[in-house]
């Protein structure tokens, strides 16, 4: 498996594709993602609290698609704006953008989370996923036995 590149992981991400393996199916409905990758089993949500990372992106894009819309429609109709015309536009751009960004800000995230703590044993991914150079040792991807005394 070739390694899990940033390019490979925001590619997938953007393509709605399972991070780790490129798989689909990541979605049931528009707002109801898998708990695992049907493909390779990778967990998204990692640890707790996983998902306030995708949230903040998913305020971040509809802002800034706020922002712009607020600007670029003063700028074109500006000296005279109409503006109850450019709140209603910018009403339109609020409800509509974080619903429609959803999925790629669920997906970017967990590529962006990848990307900073690479796979780990306990993510329980299907060993044929792993990167070629972070392959886990043994059958399972778990270590067996009790934990040796390092004292």
């Amino acid at each position: 498996m070739p390694a899990l590149t940033p390019n490979r992981l925001f590619g997938r991400a953007l393509l709605l594709k399972c991070p780790v393996c490129g798989g689909g199916g990541l979605f049931r409905r528009w707002f109801s993602q898998a708990d695992n990758c049907p493909t390779c089993g990778f967990r998204f949500n990692r640890v707790e609290g996983h998902w306030i990372g995708s949230l903040g992106m998913n305020t971040i894009v509809s802002f800034g698609a706020l922002l712009i819309t607020v600007v670029v429609g003063f700028a074109v109709t500006t000296p005279d704006p109409p503006a109850a015309v450019l709140i209603a536009i910018a009403m339109g751009v609020a409800g509509v953008v974080p619903m429609v960004f959803f999925p790629w800000s669920r997906l970017l995230w967990s590529a962006i989370d990848l990307w900073m703590r690479p796979l780990e044993p306990s993510d329980e991914v299907d060993p044929r996923y792993w990167p070629a150079a972070r392959q886990p040792t043994g059958p399972t991807s778990r270590p067996s036995g009790p934990t040796p005394d390092r004292s």
